[in-house]
């Protein structure tokens, strides 16, 4: 896919309120006519059944999971937040791809007509919700979403809300959900689920202590790839794994950059005060949004943050993994404020269960492991982006997601006999979390699974920022080795957001 280069802000909370009733000629009417599964109707899940949701982070990202769970059925969207109040320079995934969802989901066949590119922000995230609950009602008319800038306003004015999902910059994620998860509202989180290793950390015990449903935005935790994967390797297909090949061709944003001289006016309509948030300030200048702040330390998490959530989810429950013991890392040159071009970090986890020590090699920015010896190169998608599993008695091999996972070479596959299924099939990566808000059991991503992988990862970033090989004590949450890398394990926020 082709990602076309914009600028505005990727979205998080902001300050000021903004609500405006959109009735259109309705607006002297005295009564409001609601979708019908708003009312239960026709088949429609009752509104008891329902599930009340505000989406929190609205630029592209954020608004493509907002349509996504508008056709939920009992899902109703009843509140948007972002801390810009609209652009039409965002971030998207090759021409109109957002527009022509947002066409799609609404049947609203001329959005974004009037707009130069991709549209998104709390004003036109709003105006998606109302049009889609609008065609649903005989006058095509609804005004019951509330627009907000700031989340934590949402939350205590919103009080019909019963989950949020959180679309924001990486560095927003956890003050977010943790407000969320104390206000007991079930939380859906954009990749990676924190930005630091005490973030994923304090995410993972909130969760625990609010008895809330959550849920980190890996799809691949449902799918059916990822099971045949942990079938397949726990019945011995490749004897024990002792080493797995990790490699992405992300960043396609820029890294190994400084931090520009030259200061820019803020966009009409900006909180850039509250993007910042916890962030400590700077001035703004459109190299750090949209999108293109993954590369910045004090705002992303990296390639290794934005993709490796997804591969090591897969690699965490195909091997049963937790915490690292050690993690070291090299890269090409070092910068002050953000992640080098291209890196490699190596993880050791012990030795669990029936399972032995085993090796974990990440690569990103065009690195990659030498070619196995069973593939005449790679195939299918793999040389960009992929995962090897090597076991004594043989190899296996999947996509970066843990999709079309196979043994090499192709006569090994071929003559390969799958042991039965064991494992419980998912229902769908989204509705596993909304069956677990309405008191299902807990979601395959949820924030317990997922702050161990988000902690391995996180501590790779700190051996790429310290170039140290580190020692990691995780009971104790310390890099038993370097003070300085102790230090970027809980950085300190900014003002009063800490």
């Amino acid at each position: 896919m082709r990602m076309t280069k914009n600028r505005s802000n990727e979205g998080v909370a902001g300050s000021d309120c903004s609500r405006r009733a959109i009735l259109s000629g309705a607006a002297a009417a005295p009564f409001l006519i609601v979708p019908r599964h708003v009312l239960g109707g026709g088949g429609a899940p009752p509104p008891s059944d329902r599930l009340n949701l505000a989406c929190i982070g609205v630029g592209a990202q954020g608004t493509r999971v907002m349509l996504d769970f508008l056709k939920q059925p009992d899902v109703q969207v009843t509140a948007v937040c972002d801390v810009n109040r609209e652009g039409d320079d965002y971030s998207e995934w090759g021409d109109n791809e957002l527009r022509n969802k947002v066409r799609s989901v609404t049947g609203a066949f001329s959005w974004g007509d009037q707009f130069k590119g991709c549209v998104a922000g709390r004003e036109p995230a709003k105006r998606i919700v109302e049009l889609y609950y609008g065609s649903h009602t005989t006058s095509g008319q609804y005004g019951g979403c509330t627009a907000y800038n700031d989340f934590r306003e949402l939350l205590s004015k919103q009080s019909g809300i019963d989950a949020v999902v959180i679309g924001t910059v990486d560095h927003w994620h956890a003050p977010i959900a943790i407000a969320a998860m104390k206000a007991k509202k079930h939380v859906y989180c954009q990749k990676p689920m924190a930005h630091a290793v005490g973030e994923a950390r304090r995410m993972a015990e909130v969760a625990r202590e609010s008895g809330t449903a959550n849920q980190v935005a890996i799809g691949n935790s449902a799918s059916e790839d990822t099971r045949l994967l942990q079938e397949w390797i726990a019945a011995g297909a490749i004897g024990p794994v002792r080493r797995v090949e990790n490699w992405s061709t992300r960043p396609f944003w820029p890294q190994g950059i400084d931090r520009p001289a030259d200061v820019q006016p803020v966009p009409d309509g900006l909180d850039w005060n509250l993007w910042l948030g916890p962030a400590f300030e700077r001035p703004f200048n459109h190299v750090y949004l949209p999108f293109v702040w993954r590369g910045w330390y004090d705002f992303g998490a990296g390639a290794l943050g934005d993709m490796g959530q997804y591969s090591f989810d897969t690699i965490f429950r195909v091997l049963k993994l937790a915490a690292p013991t050690t993690v070291e890392a090299s890269s090409t040159k070092p910068f002050k404020e953000t992640y080098p071009a291209a890196s490699v970090v190596h993880f050791e986890f012990p030795a669990r269960e029936n399972m032995p020590a085993v090796t974990v090699n990440w690569y990103d920015g065009g690195l990659r492991p030498q070619t196995p010896p069973e593939l005449d190169g790679l195939k299918s998608g793999e040389d960009n982006e992929g995962v090897l599993f090597i076991g004594d008695r043989g190899t296996m091999m999947c996509g970066f997601h843990g999709q079309r996972p196979r043994l090499i070479p192709e006569a090994k596959m071929s003559a390969f006999e799958p042991p039965p299924k064991t494992l419980p099939r998912s229902p769908g990566h989204y509705r596993e979390w909304i069956e677990a808000a309405k008191g299902g059991p807990s979601a395959a991503a949820n924030f317990g699974f997922e702050s161990a992988v988000a902690q391995a990862i996180l501590l790779g970033n700190i051996a790429v920022r310290t170039q140290e090989k580190l020692r990691w004590d995780s009971t104790a949450m310390k890099v038993v080795n370097s003070a300085a890398a102790q230090e970027l394990v809980m950085p300190p926020y900014r003002g009063n957001w800490g």
